[in-house]
């Protein structure tokens, strides 16, 4: 983990969970069951990362605060400087990609949980350093990467023609938000030129917000700073609705959840549906606005964590794969809502990139464990997490995006 801020005295603030948290901690049976299944402490191997040590400490730190001399004859103390080091390395070592919550017996929360555990920590300034360069970035930037946010659209330069409605045309009837990956990493640009090549062959009224695009604040409410991204929202919200689009589509799975289960709690209705890019495209196929014609390699699929376990969308990829003639596909191992995470999320490449690589490199085996030369996912993060994993280890298996596969099965 990153350099800390120390806060003598630290007190826990028991506000910081919900009444339904605070009972999900005494509910845990530690049975252990979410064990094998985390993939971080596979690859870590240490305690503190586990979910049944994270609640077992936060916990045992509430009953030490909170009964004084009680607690403490039943083992319990409150938060010194160690324990609270050790318990941030474990909270902020977790990609949330909500694995323990799927295969707990009594269905804990889990990744609401750990989120609440990190907003904890950030008030108590016992966070990776690193994200308070994350959040002055996004403040100052409007971004992650701290690139000029005007230049969000750079992407498209590349195109053979660049579509005449891609800056903010008003009365579009989609806007395409693309999310500070695919807009500032050159890696995924590809991500964005196939899927503005798809709807212009479809036909789709469509834009993105251009410069008005701001970071949807999906990384800093799991940093623990969720207050931070209010201020995102509303503008975000405020640009669609400027625009009059009916749908907004995104192909990352984190901005979708955002936009879709998070902003209504802050601004209320949005006044218009927001769908991922899989169902736009599989909606598009089954419309016949555009035609499948077919993919040589065997392909597997991999479920993004924010897709799938966190938004529940697991059957449009599949859909569109299954709707390409002859196609040669073949599930993971994990798949599904036992997908292993590609070792992207959660801020983990920012507390410890090395783990993420370590939990990354063992679902890439996965892959290759089918004998698909390609591995096909539904979000930039993902695609650009594998991708690297797959040149360091020297692997040759290609990594696409379903916007690229579609692409590319159009034109086959």
């Amino acid at each position: 983990m990153n350099e800390e801020r120390h806060a003598p005295g630290a007190r826990l603030d028991i506000g910081h969970l919900t009444g339904h948290q605070v009972l999900e901690l005494w509910a845990c049976t530690r049975c252990g069951e979410c064990i094998k299944w985390c993939p971080t402490y596979t690859e870590a191997g240490r305690d503190e990362i586990t979910p049944l040590d994270k609640i077992s400490t936060l916990r045992s730190f509430l009953l030490g605060q909170y009964t004084g001399p009680l607690g403490r004859l039943f083992g319990h103390r409150p938060p010194d400087d160690a324990g609270l080091t050790r318990f941030a390395t474990g909270v902020y070592d977790c990609t949330l990609c909500g694995r323990c919550q799927v295969v707990c017996p009594v269905r804990l929360r889990t990744r609401e949980l750990w989120i609440a555990m990190r907003e904890q920590l950030v008030a108590l300034q016992r966070h990776p350093t690193l994200l308070d360069r994350l959040r002055e970035t996004v403040r100052a930037h409007h971004n992650i990467s701290g690139d000029p946010n005007e230049t969000r659209t750079g992407w498209s330069v590349n195109l053979a023609q660049i579509p005449a409605s891609l800056d903010r045309q008003r009365g579009a009837e989609v806007v395409y938000y693309l999310g500070c990956v695919s807009a500032f990493y050159p890696m995924v640009y590809s991500i964005p030129q196939a899927f503005a090549q798809i709807v212009e062959q479809a036909g789709v009224s469509w834009t993105t917000l251009g410069g008005e695009e701001w970071c949807c604040g999906f990384p800093l409410t799991i940093a623990g700073m969720g207050a931070d991204a209010e201020v995102l929202a509303r503008h975000n919200v405020a640009a669609v609705r400027e625009i009059g689009a009916r749908t907004l589509v995104t192909a990352c799975p984190s901005c979708y959840h955002t936009w879709r289960h998070e902003y209504p709690h802050i601004v209320g209705d949005l006044g218009f549906q927001v769908v991922h890019s899989v169902e736009f495209l599989r909606d598009l196929i089954r419309a016949g606005r555009i035609v499948l014609r077919g993919y040589a390699d065997p392909i597997t699929y991999h479920d993004p964590c924010d897709l799938g376990r966190t938004s529940g969308i697991y059957d449009a990829p599949r859909e569109i794969i299954r709707a390409i003639p002859g196609i040669q596909f073949t599930e993971m191992r994990d798949h599904g809502e036992y997908s292993l995470c590609c070792g992207g999320g959660g801020d983990v490449e920012m507390a410890d990139a090395g783990l993420a690589q370590a939990v990354s490199r063992r679902r890439i085996l996965q892959a290759q464990e089918t004998g698909a030369k390609t591995i096909v996912t539904a979000c930039q993060q993902c695609k650009r997490t594998l991708l690297g994993t797959a040149r360091r280890e020297k692997l040759r298996i290609r990594t696409l995006d379903m916007s690229e596969l579609v692409l590319e099965a159009m034109r086959a």
